[in-house]
């Protein structure tokens, strides 16, 4: 049975959001959250309570240890008797490269800018079209685990900014213009998508959109 949510969370401010540098000091899945991720991640917890209440949930978290943290310390508000967890490797951050200093961070910025974010790929990294292509693949266990009879009622996935745009763009069917239109959503953001009575999820959350920095775009035209 399908579940009644699937709820999409960014975690919560790590070190790289604060400071760039740590990337060139630090491999990317070590980064922690800060303090403030921290009281985000709490705050955000509280937030899914409200959402949930008494329901079950079901986790996929990203292993990187910045999720990891931010669903350490959502878990905190809600019965642990009603949720259980699974790491899952393809919902983690896009790969940016190795020990990338600040200003190879620059550069590649603007690289992807101009060339466009779904198909830049970085060096020694991913484009979002890898992500695409590791999150469709994670669709398949997602479906198979909602045909299980005591599947939570809902499904919460801890994950990072591209990579919740990118599962949106899978879900809905999103041209790469369309994803190329959203931000990522902010830390801790929830994203909610609820079913509705002919058995559809629509999205709850209003995304902002950006200004399209892509000079090429070619929608189909019929």
């Amino acid at each position: 049975m399908k579940p009644k949510r699937i709820i999409l969370i960014r975690h919560g401010q790590s070190e790289g959001n604060v400071d760039k540098g740590i990337y060139a000091q630090k491999p990317d899945y070590t980064l922690e959250i800060t303090a403030e991720g921290v009281q985000q991640s709490l705050q955000a917890g509280v937030q899914l309570r409200e959402i949930v209440k008494e329901e079950s949930v079901y986790f996929y978290v990203s292993p990187m240890w910045r999720t990891r943290g931010t669903f350490e310390n959502i878990a905190k508000a809600l019965d642990r008797n009603k949720i259980d967890y699974r790491e899952e490797p393809r919902i983690r951050e896009q790969e940016w490269g190795h020990f990338v200093a600040p200003e190879q961070n620059l550069v590649i910025n603007s690289e992807r800018d101009s060339y466009g974010t779904f198909y830049y790929r970085i060096p020694d990294g991913e484009s979002a079209a890898d992500v695409f292509d590791r999150v469709s693949d994670f669709f398949g266990t997602l479906f198979r685990d909602f045909t299980l009879d005591d599947y939570p009622e809902n499904t919460v996935i801890i994950t990072h900014g591209m990579t919740l745009r990118i599962f949106l763009m899978r879900w809905f069917y999103w041209t790469v213009e369309e994803f190329e239109q959203y931000s990522n959503p902010y830390n801790c953001q929830i994203v909610v998508l609820e079913m509705n009575a002919n058995n559809h999820y629509e999205l709850q959350t209003t995304l902002e959109q950006r200004e399209n920095r892509n000079p090429f775009q070619r929608p189909i035209k019929l």
